[in-house]
């Protein structure tokens, strides 16, 4: 089982959007038994709370559907999960500050945008202060950074892509 979790800050636009698109991608591969995927904030703003309203729209547009809850990242989530994966280089930062009081000090952490080519380096923009437009945006990232991610794992786990 491949387990992936996205990390914001506050676990209400970017991740579960991120997760979301993720799902049904994996979905339509018929891959949901093997890949699985979470969200979690590094911050402990909304833990309990439905995503903001702007990314339940932008996601329902776009044909994907979110089922979340706001969460913080635990220090089980350095056990549990295959791949974390960070929206921005700030919150990288925080995981890697976590990560030092977790068991599991050398579990690689990812940026979102290093698996869309040309985009290393480059952080998935917080729209939490934007506008719908914002959310299109932040949509249209995570869509590709989230191609690159599968082909990526297409690479590393061939054997669950074997049909």
């Amino acid at each position: 089982m491949i387990k992936v979790l996205f990390v914001c800050l506050g676990n209400i636009c970017r991740s579960p959007m991120a997760e979301g698109i993720f799902n049904a991608k994996i979905k339509g591969l018929g891959l949901e038994k093997s890949i699985q995927s979470d969200s979690a904030g590094t911050s402990d703003y909304h833990i309990g709370e439905l995503p903001d309203e702007r990314t339940l729209r932008c996601a329902q547009k776009n044909g994907v559907g979110i089922q979340h809850r706001g969460r913080q990242v635990h220090l089980t989530d350095f056990r549990d999960f295959s791949y974390i994966i960070a929206m921005d280089s700030s919150n990288l930062r925080n995981l890697e500050l976590l990560k030092l009081q977790s068991r599991f000090p050398n579990k690689e952490i990812y940026l979102m945008r290093n698996f869309a080519e040309g985009e290393t380096g480059l952080a998935v923009p917080d729209p939490y202060y934007g506008g719908e437009e914002d959310f299109e945006n932040v949509y249209r990232i995570l869509d590709a950074a989230l191609d690159g991610l599968i082909s990526h794992l297409k690479v590393a786990h061939p054997q669950v892509f074997k049909a």
